[in-house]
């Protein structure tokens, strides 16, 4: 112990713990009882002798060997400052083949021994008994599990790990890593060609092919070679830099608006467009065609091919604007045309678009209506702006699930519509459209808080009853509008129709109707009030006989007979060109969870909704408030 204070006392200046002569201190035992009494006089007596302590001694390594060690339990090699020296020491060759350096590199087995030598000895000197035990480098886990581990990252960190070290960078060049992102992040599913030989659905031939026209066994030869795709380039040119076009959007044109769905479709992002069956048939499934595709015609290069038209895919461009909002276009647009002309090209949208020929359709108005769609939409020729929209969120209160519904539109044929919940109002925002009431529009809105009693069976028949029940509550919700102006005008303050019924903190449920749109009000009221009002769907076990009154048209007879509750609500109609807006008293009918109705007592008609049976990936909102923001900017586009 005196040996050491005197040592200490003595110490010249610059020499470190050397005696004179440079020899090494005397007293070891007592050295490191000096130094805290954390290592016995024979650990150091043991290693007083050994050539690498006493250069270490000499030198004052200690600093930076620690330092090395910390980098070889993290990496392997790291910036210690043993590295860098080494570094410096190389020539301009071995710079340059540092990338091709072997598995087992000695710099590294040097520091990895350095390392231990600190964590058993070095350790005795400065550390005391409770200093955590030496932490494993990653380097020594086998491949296997290192690509294991790499692969449940997300990819976009995976960049930023190929630059820890030579190893990491060669181990990220493994396919089965990007295969596993590609699989987990955006659904890709198996090598193309496997699913070429095993067989596709008409759906995947008519979107995936070179020319849809060929015969299905010539497809396998015509296609590129995806065999040999690297998931890595998959991954980072096509997923990832596409990868904000993904989702649920509504093309602008004009008041026809509609829905399409960006998905991943096996080593393809293609965009469908999603369209209603055909009128009246309300329960059929969707139909979808592809207005376009981008995938790897060539090693890490993006192709984006149109889809538009008979003639197969061609050269295309897409453009990302801004946030939630894109746009494509068509560089090859003679595609388009078809050899008998626009006559031709319009009987062949007529078949598609409604399922039959100009000469099925007796009515003139409705002649006019699909000639006049048939001329707006097809001048866009594919060169289209889309912005994004979710679905709406969900919430155990609501009263059925919300999301996308088709249904019955008069004259206009089926449309689209998306039903939300906003504590005591249901809203009904209209996905596609028509002159009279444009896509963006509410069409209905539905009071939660004011539940309708219908009659027995034979009094349903009578309009005029159904109209006085109708009319009773509207008059009621009059008075409570007076009672609560404040209420009412926070709700209806920023809607442009103007309302026959006044119905401002009243849920809004928003059917496809026909004419039915107004504008998202402002208050959404509180998410519990809707249950207040009325009982869960699910808890009214027995449901009431239900048929229309004598004199209400409905385009589909088939409706159901029995429903479970109704409330009131308005509906909005115009006329053509959204002209003189407003909105008109009707009758919600709940079915079941996937159908419901509106009954329009001034239009004597009678619209039928069914849910939308297709999962959507990419289209939930990130939040409640992001979602009535999509909202506003979608009607007022239109408004």
């Amino acid at each position: 112990m005196a040996t050491a204070r005197g040592l200490r006392g003595r110490r010249p200046a610059g020499r470190g713990w050397r005696g004179r002569g440079g020899a090494p201190a005397r007293g070891g035992a007592g050295l490191s009882r000096g130094r805290g009494g954390l290592c016995g006089g024979a650990v150091a007596r043991r290693w007083r002798g050994g050539a690498a302590l006493e250069r270490a001694q000499r030198r004052r390594q200690w600093p930076s060997l620690g330092g090395m060690a910390v980098c070889a339990r993290l990496c392997g090699v790291g910036p210690s400052r043993g590295c860098r020296r080494r570094q410096q020491r190389r020539g301009p060759a071995e710079t340059a083949a540092a990338d091709s350096e072997p598995d087992t590199d000695p710099e590294e087995e040097r520091i990895e021994a350095s390392a231990a030598v600190l964590a058993g000895v070095g350790g005795g000197l400065c550390a005391g008994p409770s200093s955590p035990p030496p932490r494993c480098s990653l380097l020594e886990l086998p491949p296997e599990l290192l690509v294991e581990i790499f692969a449940s990252l997300p990819g976009t960190d995976l960049p930023s790990l190929a630059q820890v070290c030579t190893k990491f960078r060669r181990i990220l060049h493994t396919d089965t890593i990007w295969r596993r992102r590609c699989r987990e992040e955006y659904g890709v599913c198996e090598n193309l060609r496997k699913l070429e030989i095993t067989g596709v659905s008409c759906r995947d031939v008519y979107a995936k092919r070179i020319n849809p026209r060929v015969k299905s066994g010539r497809f396998v030869k015509i296609l590129p070679d995806y065999e040999h795709m690297a998931y890595r380039d998959v991954y980072t040119c096509l997923l990832h830099r596409y990868r904000h076009i993904l989702g649920l959007w509504q093309p602008d044109i004009g008041p026809y608006g509609g829905l399409l769905n960006v998905v991943v479709d096996g080593l393809f992002i293609i965009g469908w467009m999603y369209l209603p069956p055909h009128d009246p048939h309300v329960d059929d499934p969707m139909r979808f065609k592809p207005l376009f595709r981008i995938h790897l015609m060539e090693r890490k290069a993006a192709t984006v091919e149109c889809m538009y038209g008979h003639k197969g895919p061609h050269h295309g461009h897409i453009q990302i604007v801004k946030k939630d909002e894109f746009s494509t276009k068509c560089n090859q647009t003679d595609h388009h045309r078809m050899s008998g002309g626009r006559q031709e090209e319009f009987r062949t949208w007529l078949r598609e678009e409604w399922g039959r020929t100009l000469e099925d359709i007796f009515h003139e108005h409705m002649q006019e209506l699909i000639l006049m769609k048939f001329i707006y939409t097809s001048q866009y020729d594919n060169c289209l702006t889309y912005r994004r929209i979710y679905l709406p969120p969900s919430r155990p209160d609501d009263l059925i699930k919300p999301g996308l519904f088709k249904g019955t539109y008069g004259s206009h044929g089926l449309e689209i519509v998306m039903l939300s919940f906003h504590g005591r109002r249901a809203r009904g925002t209209k996905i596609t459209g028509d002159p009279n009431i444009p896509a963006g529009q509410q069409t209905v809105e539905i009071d939660l808080r004011h539940r309708i009693q219908l009659p027995d069976l034979e009094n349903q028949r009578n309009f005029n009853e159904l109209s006085r029940l109708v009319l009773e509550v509207r008059e009621r919700v009059r008075q409570e509008q007076q009672e609560g102006g404040h209420e009412a005008g926070e709700g209806r303050g920023q809607q442009g129709p103007r309302e026959s019924q006044p119905s401002p903190a009243q849920p809004r449920v928003e059917a496809p109707s026909r004419g039915p749109d107004g504008t998202p009000g402002e208050d959404s009221g509180k998410p519990g009030d809707a249950s207040a009002a009325a009982e869960p769907p699910a808890q009214c076990g027995q449901g009431q006989p239900f048929v229309l009154p004598v004199g209400v048209s409905s385009r589909n007879e088939d409706y159901p007979r029995t429903c479970r509750m109704c409330f009131y609500g308005t509906g909005l109609i115009a006329g053509h060109g959204f002209t003189s807006p407003e909105r008109t008293p009707g009758v919600f009918i709940l079915f079941d969870e996937d159908r419901f109705g509106f009954v329009w007592l001034e239009l004597k008609s009678f619209s039928l909704y069914s849910r939308v049976q297709a999962t959507f990936r990419n289209a939930d909102a990130p939040s409640p408030q992001a979602f009535d923001e999509m909202l506003k900017n979608i009607q007022s586009l239109t408004s």
